[in-house]
C-alpha cells in the first residue's frame, strides 16, 4: 500500500479501492457499484474480444508467409529474413495475444466474483465485522483482477513493439525501450498518479 512506500499507481489504486469497498458498506443502495464493476468488467470483454480478433489475423498471415515477407522486403529500410525467422516472429505475437487473452478472461471472471461478493454483503443498518471483512476481500479481489487487466494491457503494448521486429532488430529495440519508458513514467511520475494520491492522502488525513 502508500503507507509502505510503495508511491506507484497499482499501488495507490489497490488503497483506493479499499475506500471504495468500505464506503460501499455505508450504501443502502449498491446498483452504481455493481454497475461500476460491470463498466471495467465490458472493457475486459473488449479486449479479450480483440485479442481473439488479432490472433485471427496473425494466423492468417502465417498462412500467407511469402507473400508477407515479400512486402515488408519493399518497406524501406527493412531488413532481409529468412522464412523460418520470420515464422518465429509471427509465432511469438501468436503467444503474447493468447497470453492477454487469459489475462482479460481471468480478470472478468474475478469482476463477476467480486460482483457476487458486494451483493452477499448485508444492508447498511445490518452490517457485521465479518461484512466488513467481506468488502475488503471484495476490494482484493477487485485489485488482483486490475492486476491480471494491467498485464493483459502490457502484453499489447509489447505485442506492439514487437511489430518492429519485422522490419528491423534495431527498430525492436528502440520500440522495446519507448514502450518501457511510457510504462514507467505511467505507473511511477504520471498526473494520474499525483492526482490520485493527492485526494488518497486527504481521506487519510
Amino acid at each position: 500500500n502508500v503507507e509502505s512506500g510503495r508511491t506507484n499507481l497499482v499501488s495507490v489504486m489497490a488503497d483506493r479501492r479499499q475506500f471504495w469497498m468500505e464506503g460501499m458498506l455505508r450504501r443502502d443502495n449498491r446498483i452504481v457499484d455493481i454497475q461500476i464493476l460491470r463498466n471495467i468488467g465490458r472493457s475486459n470483454s473488449f479486449f479479450a474480444s480483440t485479442s481473439i480478433l488479432v490472433l485471427a489475423g496473425l494466423i492468417t498471415v502465417l498462412g500467407a508467409t511469402d507473400r508477407a515477407i515479400d512486402f515488408v522486403r519493399d518497406l524501406p529500410f527493412s531488413a532481409s529474413v529468412s522464412r523460418e525467422l520470420w515464422e518465429i516472429k509471427v509465432l511469438i505475437l501468436i503467444v503474447v495475444f493468447i497470453y492477454a487473452f487469459f489475462k482479460f478472461g481471468w480478470a472478468m471472471s474475478q469482476l463477476n466474483y467480486c460482483s457476487i461478493m458486494v451483493g452477499a454483503i448485508a444492508e447498511s443498518e445490518n452490517v457485521t465485522d465479518a461484512d466488513l471483512s467481506r468488502a475488503r476481500n471484495a476490494g482484493v479481489v477487485a485489485t488482483i483482477a486490475s492486476t491480471h487487466t494491467n498485464r493483459g494491457i502490457r502484453a499489447y503494448y509489447f505485442g506492439l513493439a514487437l511489430l518492429a521486429w519485422h522490419i528491423h532488430p534495431i527498430a525492436l529495440m528502440a520500440s522495446a525501450l519507448t514502450v518501457v519508458l511510457v510504462l514507467y513514467r505511467r505507473e511511477f511520475h504520471s498526473r494520474t498518479l499525483q492526482l490520485i494520491q493527492s485526494d488518497t492522502e486527504k481521506r487519510d488525513d
